[in-house]
């Protein structure tokens, strides 16, 4: 029996090259030090907010609202594993369409590997599964699932390879900027 956390909605990765060693790339102290401004030039005109809080457990959460297609998205990231190479966010993100409200689980994979001793390959991949209240939404609203699929497929594609450049080449910018300090 396939249950609703076995179904993907959308999946996708890409990756984009950065002239910087990956000893000095920190994504995590990137993701969560990241200031708005910067996160809004990372994908306009998509990107609308961001901000970083925990949960009342004390785990570490990014909060993310952008436009992807169709719909507004606010996301809950909440630190499942965060490193200097590898952070894995997990979401339960609401998401305002014209039929209304509702919620997917967003897993967000930020992914270093070490092309040499110079460059990195950053990997932004982003997986969506369908909530019960997502396929709850479906049914009450008539909606088809592989239809509500293609479209969040398309959309979230699309979004991603805009920003997965722009998120790399700021992982970089920080990166850089951090090795400053330390000589300073």
């Amino acid at each position: 029996m396939v249950t609703v956390l076995d179904r993907i909605l959308s999946q996708s990765a890409y990756s984009h090259e950065i002239n910087v060693p990956i000893e000095k790339i920190d994504i995590a102290d990137w993701l969560f030090t990241l200031p708005e401004a910067e996160y809004l030039r990372c994908c306009a005109p998509d990107h609308i907010a961001a901000g970083v809080t925990t949960t009342d457990d004390g785990r570490r959460m990014s909060i993310n609202v952008e436009q992807i297609g169709s719909g507004l998205v606010v996301q809950h990231y909440v630190a499942d594993e965060a490193g200097p190479t590898y952070c894995r966010m997990n979401s339960i993100s609401d998401v305002f369409t014209a039929n209304g409200r509702t919620q997917v689980n967003v897993i967000w994979e930020l992914i270093a590997e070490a092309i040499d001793d110079k460059r990195t390959r950053y990997t932004n991949r982003v997986t969506a599964h369908p909530t019960d209240v997502f396929m709850d939404f479906l049914a009450e609203h008539g909606l088809d699932y592989d239809h509500a699929a293609a479209a969040r497929q398309a959309a979230g594609g699309d979004h991603n390879r805009r920003e997965t450049p722009m998120f790399a080449e700021s992982i970089a910018r920080r990166a850089l900027a951090r090795a400053d300090e330390a000589v300073s």
